[in-house]
């Protein structure tokens, strides 16, 4: 990552004294984002209606409902760089309750109430995908991405695979530090014989997992677009309800794949940057992203907290 895009997409640090602060409330949600004018408004699914199950008596054992048998990933843990993390302004696994990992743990509650409403109402397999992207380059959206992956991956009974969907410019392994080089999203989207979950990489953060974007290709958005896409996401949450899929894509107004990953989500964050982002910007970003049900707003790097919140301040960290 160069120093431009880390200042863009790391959190803006202020010096005090000889150790740098995090700025408090460094990320705000806001409300669902309003559906632009020339998109119709997204409706619920209504709710599934989940039999009582019959008893032996009543049914054998042969005609109920089987489960899908649960996808694994390779046992082979990867290490993740806390040092270069603690570097870029990121979240460090097991460490300091610092404001920024306060900022996400309410992010991610949103996110995960959100997933379980979409899972009782019948959304499938879409309901465990979400799409992180903004506007324009710059605006922190890999930024987000990862801290969110990161934050969720602490939850005590969920799984995350942060995926690289950013096809042209991939950066998701650097910003972890791994090392590991070899075939990812693209390559399963392009040839059937590639099993989506020999790809994923687990790391030695309990529940984390990464899914590199793969090889370079000029037909990406083809490649989203197609039915071999919706089998191999499906795959990557067969038998694990608990398991969710967080997509970093490129910016929704620089590159096309983050429209067409909008159809295949239940849930997209868009962030906006607080002094960069413009309305006009949004408002066309929003546009492109009207496939999917439910949309987010993240404001990224503000700089100051109305209400005078300093997250971390209570376990001594952020003071």
């Amino acid at each position: 990552m160069t120093e431009e895009e880390r200042l863009s997409e790391g959190v803006v640090l202020t010096p005090m004294g000889s150790d740098p602060e995090p700025v408090e409330a460094p990320v705000h949600t806001a409300a669902p984002a309003p559906t632009p004018s020339s998109a119709p408004a997204p409706t619920a699914s209504p709710p599934a209606t989940v039999a009582a199950p019959a008893s032996e008596a009543e049914a054998p054992r042969a005609s109920l409902p089987q489960l899908a048998q649960r996808v694994e990933f390779s046992a082979q843990r990867h290490h993740i760089d806390r040092a270069h993390l603690r570097d870029l302004g990121l979240i460090v696994p097991d460490g300091q309750v610092t404001a920024l990992f306060e900022e996400f743990r309410i992010i991610k509650r949103q996110v995960l109430l959100a997933i379980r409403d979409a899972q009782r109402a019948g959304q499938g397999a879409s309901a465990q995908r979400m799409l992180i992207c903004s506007p324009l380059p710059g605006e922190g959206k890999t930024f987000c991405a990862a801290n969110l992956a990161l934050a969720i991956a602490s939850e005590k009974d969920t799984e995350v695979v942060l995926v690289d969907a950013d096809f042209a410019k991939p950066s998701v392994l650097s910003l972890f530090g791994l090392k590991t080089q070899g075939k990812g999203l693209m390559d399963a989207l392009a040839n059937p014989a590639v099993r989506v979950e020999d790809c994923v990489i687990p790391t030695d953060v309990g529940g984390l997992y990464v899914l590199p974007a793969g090889n370079q290709t000029t037909t990406d958005s083809e490649y989203l677009s197609s039915l071999q896409t919706t089998m191999v996401l499906e795959r990557l949450t067969q038998g694990a309800p608990n398991r969710i899929l967080i997509f970093d894509s490129p910016p929704a107004l620089a590159a096309s794949p983050a429209a067409e990953l909008a159809k295949l989500v239940g849930q997209a964050l868009v962030v906006a940057r607080a002094d960069k982002t413009g309305q006009s910007a949004l408002e066309d970003a929003l546009s492109l992203l009207s496939a999917c049900p439910d949309i987010k707003l993240i404001l990224n790097a503000t700089h100051f907290s109305p209400s005078g919140r300093r997250f971390g301040a209570y376990y001594g960290y952020g003071e």
